[in-house]
């Protein structure tokens, strides 16, 4: 069951979204657009943090989001893109109309089966859904003990792309791990957590207790104790599937 609060807790942080949070590596994009195509549509772009790599590969490309200051900053930072208020549930296009939908960090928020068929009626025929998330490398102790502090409901293993099992009318075609490092200051990634789910539908006391946690643990790692910045590894998991 999707939690609608925490769903909607980011309508209102376009300009912090877009600032803090990570982009996506271009090796995500090769995986789901690996040839040019007539139009690509991302669905849940947000502020369009994956949208732009698909202008390159793309003639056309529409960008769907429900929050008016995300679409806002999008529309804004990707003249080029059409920008258009809907959702996951319904996707304003005509049905057969592109050759890919993508949809990056959003898809677990979404009404898993209602979106599926919406995805499908929006494809071409053997059209192209592709999924992504970025997640912590598991080698990296610090940025995993900081998502168990921002997250304490997710377990050892982040399951957020389990929503990728089995989408029904769809086939996976590939599967594939990327890893890539990101450089960031210390106030960028303590404000970034101030953009998840979590910090965002806290009290001021629980999101006070979270930040200090945060700190904390960046204080008692060797590889960010004392730095104004460092080295974020991260892992990116890409789903491409063909519509059936």
């Amino acid at each position: 069951m999707v939690d609608v609060t925490r769903a909607r807790s980011f309508e209102g942080i376009g300009e912090e979204y877009d600032r803090y949070r990570p982009g996506f590596p271009e090796r995500a994009a090769d995986i789901i657009v690996p040839a040019p195509v007539a139009t690509a549509l991302d669905l849940g772009a947000g502020t369009g943090k994956f949208t732009s790599l698909l202008v390159e590969r793309a003639a056309r490309v529409i960008a769907v989001e429900p929050s008016a200051p995300m679409l806002a900053v999008l529309a804004r930072t990707l003249p080029t893109v059409e920008a258009r208020p809907g959702t996951a549930e319904s996707i304003p296009v005509p049905d057969g109309s592109v050759d890919v939908v993508s949809v990056a960090q959003a898809f677990h928020w979404f009404d898993r089966d209602t979106a599926a068929a919406e995805i499908a009626r929006a494809l071409v025929a053997d059209g192209t859904l592709g999924l992504l998330w970025n997640r912590a490398d598991p080698a990296c102790a610090w940025d995993l003990a900081c998502h168990r502090v921002a997250h304490p409901a997710v377990g050892a293993d982040d399951d957020t792309s389990a929503s990728a099992t089995d989408i029904p009318g769809f086939a996976l075609e590939a599967h594939e791990e990327v890893r890539w490092t990101e450089r960031i200051s210390r106030e960028v990634y303590l404000r970034r957590w101030g953009t998840v789910s979590s910090l965002l539908v806290a009290d001021d006391a629980e999101r006070a207790g979270m930040v200090a946690a945060l700190e904390a643990v960046l204080d008692g790692a060797d590889e960010t104790r004392g730095k104004a910045e460092f080295d974020l590894p991260h892992l990116t998991d890409v789903f491409r599937y063909r519509r059936v």
